[in-house]
């Protein structure tokens, strides 16, 4: 990820590829994040999406969750002092898998993926049964919003 600014003004948003991916709107998904950050009182971030393959998104959950498994998304927050900083990796392989499978464009699951991550560092957690349809009813709202449509809940997971 980028070397981090020193001073931030509004919501910053970087978008790395370490993988191919299938084509998506960056400006739809950055306003995503804007309006969802803004919704939820962040004000001034930077937000750094990486844009990865099973075969990152394993390495990454190695090195830091010590399991090896495949996920859709996996985010940090390496915010130093006031200063809010998010690293959020989406599974661009697996959102075409699971949107072929679930009757949707990548770009909805991709946005899915990304507004998980974003949504975990806002304070949101699926821990329990409870807080997790608390936060996937919340993913879906904001999804429908944006024209991504009905995305977690177009399947019965």
């Amino acid at each position: 990820m980028p070397e981090k600014r020193a001073k931030l003004s509004g919501i910053k948003i970087k978008f790395f590829m370490s993988s191919k991916s299938f084509a998506f709107n960056k400006r739809r998904i950055n306003n995503l994040i804007r309006k969802t950050s803004n919704l939820f009182g962040l004000r001034k971030a930077q937000i750094n999406i990486e844009i990865a393959d099973d075969k990152k998104i394993i390495a990454v959950n190695k090195k830091f969750l010590k399991t090896s498994k495949v996920t859709d998304v996996i985010s940090f927050d390496v915010s130093e002092n006031k200063e809010k900083f998010y690293d959020i990796i989406v599974n661009a392989q697996l959102a075409n898998r699971q949107a072929k499978l679930r009757g949707h464009s990548p770009e909805s699951e991709l946005a899915l993926y990304i507004l998980h991550g974003l949504l975990h560092q806002l304070g949101f957690d699926d821990l329990t049964p409870r807080k997790a349809a608390k936060m996937h009813r919340t993913e879906d709202q904001i999804l429908r919003k944006h024209g991504f449509g009905v995305v977690y809940g177009s399947d019965k997971r």
